[in-house]
C-alpha cells in the first residue's frame, strides 16, 4: 500500500475513533434528568432531556422551576463538558438562559446563568423509572374535601383559601393549596368552576399539572384545558363555558395518565415525560400531595376524591 493511501485510511480512522467517542460521550449524559438548582436560598425543581438527533446533534427539552418544558436545539458537547442555551419563557428581562455541566459519577453538575445575569449551580439525577401495574387492586374511593373546612389542606403561604356554602374557594390570585396526604398510583374525581379567562390546575403528586383554564372553543393545546402542561395534548378540547361546573376523572400509574373531561376520554394511557413547571420536588419515586393552583385566578371545588391503589 503506498504512503498516499495510507494517508487516507489513517485519516479516516481518526475520524471514526472521534466520532465513536464522540457518540460514546454523548449517550452517557443522554436520557431525562431531574435537576435541583440552588437559587436564591431555594431548592428549585426542574427538569431536562438530552438526546440525539441524527449522527452528530445533540438536542432536548428543558423545564424550569416555572413555565413549560421549551426545546433545546442543540447541546454542545466538547471534551466532557456540555453546553446549551434558552431563549426566556415567563422569566424577567431578555437574556438567554445559559447552561453548562459535567457528568460525575451517575449525577450531571452544573452552572446556570440566570435571565438577570447571576449564576446559580444546579446538580442532576436519573429520572427513575415508575413500575407500571395494568391491574392495580383498587381501595375504598376517599373525600379529600369536606365540605366544610381547609382539613386535611395547608396553604403554602398568607391564605385566601376559603369554604363558602359547601365549596372551595379561591377569590383572588394567592398562594397554593396542597394535601396533607401523600398517593402513589390512583384515580381521582373533581369538579370545578372558574370566571371567563381564569386559570388554575391540579398537580397530581405534586409534580405534574393538569391544565384548569378558560378555553372553550379553542383548539387542544398541552397548555389548554385538560393538558398535562407543556406535554401532553388532550385529543380534543372539551372545557365547557365559564360558570359552569366541569370535571375531570384522572387515572395515574406510574407515569401513564388516563384523564377524562366532562365525561370525554381526552388523554389515554399516556406516560409523562417529567415533572411540569411548578412542581413541589423532583422526588418522584416517592408518593406525592395533591396541589391545587392558587396563584393565578379565581376557581372553585365542591368534590375531590380520590381513590389509591394499593398496591
Amino acid at each position: 500500500m503506498n504512503i498516499k493511501k495510507l494517508r487516507i485510511v489513517a485519516v479516516v480512522m481518526l475520524v471514526t475513533l472521534s466520532f465513536q467517542l464522540s457518540a460514546q460521550e454523548g449517550k452517557s449524559i443522554e436520557g431525562k434528568w431531574n435537576l435541583t438548582i440552588s437559587q436564591d436560598g431555594k431548592q428549585l425543581p426542574s427538569w431536562l432531556e438530552i438526546s440525539h438527533s441524527g449522527f452528530n446533534t445533540l438536542v432536548g427539552r428543558f423545564v424550569y422551576a416555572f413555565g413549560s418544558a421549551r426545546p433545546i436545539a442543540e447541546v454542545k458537547l466538547n471534551k466532557g463538558k456540555f453546553s446549551f442555551a434558552i431563549p426566556p419563557q415567563w422569566e424577567p428581562g431578555k437574556r438567554y438562559m445559559e447552561f453548562e455541566g459535567i457528568m460525575e459519577g451517575d449525577l450531571l453538575k452544573g452552572k446556570m446563568v440566570y435571565t438577570d445575569g447571576k449564576t446559580y449551580e444546579w446538580t442532576g439525577t436519573r429520572a427513575p423509572k415508575l413500575a407500571y401495574n395494568p391491574q392495580p387492586i383498587w381501595g375504598a374511593p376517599k373525600a379529600l374535601f369536606n365540605g366544610k373546612n381547609l382539613e386535611g389542606w395547608h396553604a403554602e403561604g398568607e391564605n385566601q383559601w376559603k369554604v363558602k356554602n359547601g365549596v372551595l374557594t379561591s377569590e383572588k390570585s394567592g398562594v397554593n393549596l396542597i394535601s396533607d396526604e401523600k398517593f402513589d398510583d390512583f384515580k381521582l374525581h373533581i369538579e370545578f368552576r372558574y370566571p371567563e379567562e381564569s386559570n388554575s390546575g391540579i398537580y397530581l403528586r405534586g409534580r405534574y399539572e393538569v391544565q384548569i383554564a378558560d378555553n372553550k372553543g379553542l383548539e387542544p393545546s398541552s397548555i389548554y384545558f385538560g393538558g398535562i402542561y407543556g406535554f401532553l395534548t388532550p385529543n380534543e378540547m372539551a372545557a365547557k363555558a365559564a360558570g359552569e361546573w366541569q370535571a375531570y376523572d384522572i387515572t395515574l400509574i406510574g407515569r401513564r395518565v388516563t384523564i377524562v373531561a366532562n365525561g370525554k376520554e381526552i388523554i389515554t394511557n399516556q406516560n409523562i415525560p417529567g415533572m411540569t413547571g411548578g412542581a413541589l420536588d423532583n422526588n418522584e419515586a416517592e408518593p406525592g400531595s395533591f396541589l391545587i393552583q392558587g396563584d393565578h385566578g379565581p376557581v372553585e371545588f365542591r368534590s375531590i376524591v380520590v381513590t389509591p391503589a394499593l398496591d
